[in-house]
C-alpha cells in the first residue's frame, strides 16, 4: 500500500505541547529517541497499519508572535525538559513548518488569551462566520499545497473560559448567531471545530475548552461523516485519580474528602490564573470521581500558577476515606511530571489512531478513545482500565476487519 501523507494542523502551534512534539517527532525520524510515552508504537498497535512519522506534515495556527525554535528553547533554558542536542537537531524541521503557520482567531477566546495575542491578531475584527471561513481555507489549502490524504485539526492552544451564553440545541438556530460576535455562544474552540468540518477534516480537542460536545455540533458531525475525539488529556493528577478511585470502590471503602492542589508555571498556567477560564479546567479534573465511585465525596481541585516551575506541575492529594468499623484512614501521594513532555506523545497518538479510525470509515464521536481524555465526548465510564479495555476492543475490532478483508 503506498503511504499516505497525513496533515497534522495544531491549533497554538507554538505553544509547549505543540512545540514538544514537533521535536519529538523530528527526532523519531531520524530514530534519536525510543518511542517511550508512544501507545501506538507498541503491540497490538503496530498491526494497524498506521500513519507512519515520515508522513506526517505538519502547519497550524496560532495568536501569538514568535518562532518555534525559540519556543522549545524556553523548555530547556525555564523547565530543563527537552535536551538542547535535540532542539538543535530540530531546527530544520522547524524551518519546515514556520511557512505553513497562520494567525488564529481570536473570536471569543476571552480576555486572558487575547491579552498574550500577537498586536496584529488583536487588530483582526471579525464574524465568527468569517473566522470560520478564513480558518476553513487554512486548512483546506494546506491540504492541497502539500497534497494530503487527510487533515487532523488538533487543539493544544490555552484554556479558554466556558461559554457566557446557551448554546441552543440546533444547530438551524445556532446558524444565523454565526454573523453576530455579539450573539454568537460559541468559543474560539468550537469555531475551530466548524472550520475542520467544512474543511474535511477529523478534530482532536486536547484542551478542556469547549469544542465539539454541543448537541447542535454532535449533530453535524454526524451528518458530515467528521470523526472527532475530546476533551482535555489526561496526562497526570486526573489519570491517577482514574486509576485510584476505583480501588477504593472495589474494596467498598468509603471515600469521604479528596482534595487535589496543583502548581505550575507554564502558558497554560498563566492563563488558567483567570478565574473565568480556571472554571473549564477545574469541571473537567474533578466531575469524574463521582462517577466512578457511584456518589460525590466532597471535594476541592486547585489550580495556582507559579511562573518559577515553568513546564513541570506538582499535584498533593489527600485522600480521606472510611474502613471496617468506621475507622477513617488516608491515602496521600505528589505527582511531579512535565506538562509538555506528558502530553506531546499522547498528540501524537491521537493523531494516528483518529485518522486509522477515519480511513476504516468511522465519523462522530469516537468514544473508545475515552483513555486519553479526562471528560471524554459521550462516554459516562471513567475508570482508566475500563477505558483502556474499550480501545483495546476497537483494535480487535478493526484487525478482525482488516483479517476478512484479505
Amino acid at each position: 500500500m503506498a503511504a499516505r501523507r497525513v496533515g497534522v494542523w495544531l491549533i497554538g502551534a507554538k505553544g509547549g505541547v505543540a512545540t514538544t512534539m514537533m521535536t519529538g517527532l523530528a527526532a523519531l525520524r531520524r530514530g534519536a529517541i525510543e518511542p517511550v510515552g508512544l501507545l501506538t508504537e507498541t503491540e497490538p498497535f503496530a498491526r494497524l497499519g498506521l500513519v507512519g512519522f515520515d508522513d506526517l506534515v505538519v502547519g497550524g495556527h496560532d495568536i501569538r508572535a514568535g518562532r518555534l525554535g525559540d519556543e522549545a528553547r524556553r523548555m530547556w533554558s525555564e523547565s530543563r525538559a527537552i535536551p538542547p542536542d535535540l532542539i538543535d537537531a530540530a531546527a530544520p524541521f522547524f524551518a519546515e513548518v514556520e511557512p505553513r503557520l497562520r494567525p488564529g482567531t481570536l473570536v471569543a477566546s476571552g480576555d486572558r488569551i487575547r491579552s498574550l495575542a500577537d498586536p496584529a491578531a488583536v487588530a483582526v475584527v471579525e464574524t465568527p462566520r468569517a473566522a470560520i471561513a478564513r480558518v476553513r481555507h487554512d486548512i483546506a489549502s494546506f491540504a492541497a499545497a502539500e497534497r494530503l490524504d487527510h487533515v487532523v485539526v488538533v487543539n493544544v492552544a490555552s484554556t479558554e473560559p466556558p461559554p457566557a451564553l446557551p448554546i441552543p440545541r440546533d444547530f438551524a438556530e445556532l446558524e444565523p448567531l454565526l454573523d453576530d460576535a455579539d450573539r454568537c455562544p460559541l468559543p474560539s474552540s468550537s469555531l475551530y471545530f466548524l472550520a475542520a468540518a467544512e474543511a474535511g477534516a477529523s478534530y482532536i480537542n486536547f484542551t478542556p475548552s469547549t469544542g465539539a460536545p454541543p448537541a447542535c455540533l454532535q449533530d453535524l458531525a454526524r451528518d458530515r461523516g467528521v470523526a472527532h475525539a475530546g476533551c482535555d488529556g489526561k496526562t497526570g493528577e486526573t489519570l491517577l485519580k482514574s486509576v485510584l478511585a476505583p480501588m477504593f470502590a472495589a474494596r467498598n471503602l468509603q471515600v469521604m474528602s479528596w482534595v487535589g492542589h496543583n502548581i505550575f508555571g507554564n502558558m497554560d498556567g498563566k492563563v488558567l490564573d483567570d478565574p473565568r477560564n480556571k472554571a473549564a479546567k477545574v469541571k473537567s479534573k474533578d466531575h469524574l470521581l463521582a462517577a466512578i465511585l457511584g456518589y460525590p465525596p466532597q471535594t476541592h481541585v486547585s489550580i495556582e500558577y507559579i511562573e518559577s516551575l515553568g513546564d513541570w506541575k506538582t499535584a498533593w492529594d489527600h485522600v480521606h476515606f472510611k474502613g471496617f468499623l468506621g475507622t477513617p484512614m488516608t491515602l496521600q501521594f505528589t505527582w511531579q511530571g512535565c506538562d509538555s513532555i506528558l502530553a506531546a506523545p499522547l498528540v501524537l497518538d491521537l493523531v494516528r489512531l483518529v485518522e486509522r479510525a477515519r480511513r476504516g470509515g468511522e465519523s462522530g464521536a469516537l468514544e473508545w478513545l475515552a483513555c486519553f481524555f479526562k471528560s471524554p465526548v459521550g462516554v459516562q465510564e471513567q475508570s482508566f482500565a475500563a477505558q483502556v479495555s474499550m480501545l483495546m476492543e476497537w483494535v480487535s475490532r478493526r484487525l478482525a476487519d482488516d483479517r476478512a478483508a484479505t
